[in-house]
Protein backbone atom coordinates (compact mmCIF):
# COMPACT_ATOMS: atom_id res chain seq x y z
CA UNK A 1 0.00 0.00 0.00
CA UNK A 2 1.57 3.56 -0.71
CA UNK A 3 0.78 6.51 1.13
CA UNK A 4 1.11 10.55 0.01
CA UNK A 5 4.35 12.12 1.66
CA UNK A 6 4.66 15.14 -0.48
CA UNK A 7 2.90 17.47 -2.57
CA UNK A 8 4.77 19.04 -5.96
CA UNK A 9 3.91 22.30 -7.71
CA UNK A 10 4.77 20.29 -10.47
CA UNK A 11 5.94 17.41 -12.58
CA UNK A 12 9.65 19.06 -12.15
CA UNK A 13 9.72 19.43 -8.76
CA UNK A 14 8.24 16.14 -8.42
CA UNK A 15 10.96 14.24 -10.55
CA UNK A 16 13.73 16.09 -8.38
CA UNK A 17 11.72 15.01 -5.07
CA UNK A 18 11.80 10.86 -6.62
CA UNK A 19 15.36 11.46 -7.59
CA UNK A 20 15.71 12.47 -3.95
CA UNK A 21 14.25 9.69 -2.19
CA UNK A 22 15.79 6.89 -4.90
CA UNK A 23 19.00 7.99 -3.60
CA UNK A 24 18.42 7.58 -0.02
CA UNK A 25 16.85 4.14 -0.88
CA UNK A 26 13.12 4.94 -0.71
CA UNK A 27 10.92 4.12 -3.63
CA UNK A 28 8.84 6.77 -4.90
CA UNK A 29 5.69 7.04 -6.93
CA UNK A 30 4.59 10.94 -8.86
CA UNK A 31 1.08 10.47 -9.13
CA UNK A 32 -1.14 13.58 -10.24
CA UNK A 33 -3.24 15.39 -7.99
CA UNK A 34 -6.13 15.43 -10.00
CA UNK A 35 -8.36 12.73 -10.89
CA UNK A 36 -9.16 13.84 -14.39
CA UNK A 37 -5.97 11.79 -16.00
CA UNK A 38 -6.76 13.05 -19.14
CA UNK A 39 -6.46 16.72 -18.67
CA UNK A 40 -3.11 16.07 -17.17
CA UNK A 41 -0.30 18.65 -18.14
CA UNK A 42 3.33 18.98 -16.49
CA UNK A 43 2.31 22.06 -14.44
CA UNK A 44 -0.27 20.34 -13.21
CA UNK A 45 0.73 19.47 -8.85
CA UNK A 46 1.57 15.63 -8.27
CA UNK A 47 1.44 13.53 -5.25
CA UNK A 48 4.98 12.01 -4.04
CA UNK A 49 4.07 8.74 -2.84
CA UNK A 50 6.26 5.87 -1.05
CA UNK A 51 5.54 2.78 0.58
CA UNK A 52 3.86 2.39 3.98
CA UNK A 53 6.26 0.18 5.77
CA UNK A 54 9.34 2.88 4.71
CA UNK A 55 7.17 6.00 5.76
CA UNK A 56 8.52 6.48 8.82
CA UNK A 57 12.55 6.30 6.95
CA UNK A 58 10.81 8.78 3.95
CA UNK A 59 9.92 10.98 6.89
CA UNK A 60 13.44 10.83 8.72
CA UNK A 61 15.17 11.92 5.67
CA UNK A 62 13.04 14.68 5.10
CA UNK A 63 13.73 15.98 9.00
CA UNK A 64 17.77 15.49 7.85
CA UNK A 65 16.92 18.46 5.52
Amino acid sequence: MWTELIKAPNLMVAELWKQFFDIEGVTAMIVPDSLDWEGVSDDMPRRILVPLSKKHVAEEVLRKL
